[in-house]
């Protein structure tokens, strides 16, 4: 009973995620915000809170989506119970030019949204594609 009641949370979690990762590419800010708790808090590794709320999500987001270029994928992905860590690439518009950046984003999904993520910012390059 145990084992299955973990295995649906992960896949819950997982789904959640996906769901919100789909609408990231799509830059479809309310589907984006509807996978998120009310109160979700957003960190920079390891513990400095960058934003707090979907409204502080909505401004920051609406300034990324409107990059035409954005677009990110998951190079790989672990998920144990409510955490899922992505590690993602993603296309976006640099003071250098188009390019890429990478992270790792691990987020934790409570009640079937994601409550707190907190991003590990990676390298930036510039010219480098998908």
């Amino acid at each position: 009973m145990c084992e299955s009641a973990s295995a649906a949370e992960t896949n819950s979690a997982e789904e959640i995620v996906q769901k919100q990762f789909d609408a990231y590419n799509a830059r479809d800010i309310d589907a984006f915000l509807a996978t998120y708790a009310d109160d979700v808090e957003l960190f920079s590794f390891p513990n400095t809170r960058t934003a707090q709320g979907k409204e502080e999500m909505r401004q920051r987001y609406t300034l990324r989506f409107s990059d035409a270029i954005l677009h990110g994928i998951v190079t790989k992905r672990i998920v144990m119970g409510n955490t899922v860590i992505d590690h993602e690439r993603v296309r976006v518009t640099l003071p250098e030019g188009p390019g890429v950046m990478q992270a790792i984003a691990i987020y934790e999904v409570r009640d079937g949204k994601i409550a707190k993520v907190t991003f590990i910012s990676g390298k930036r390059t510039p010219g480098e594609t998908l």
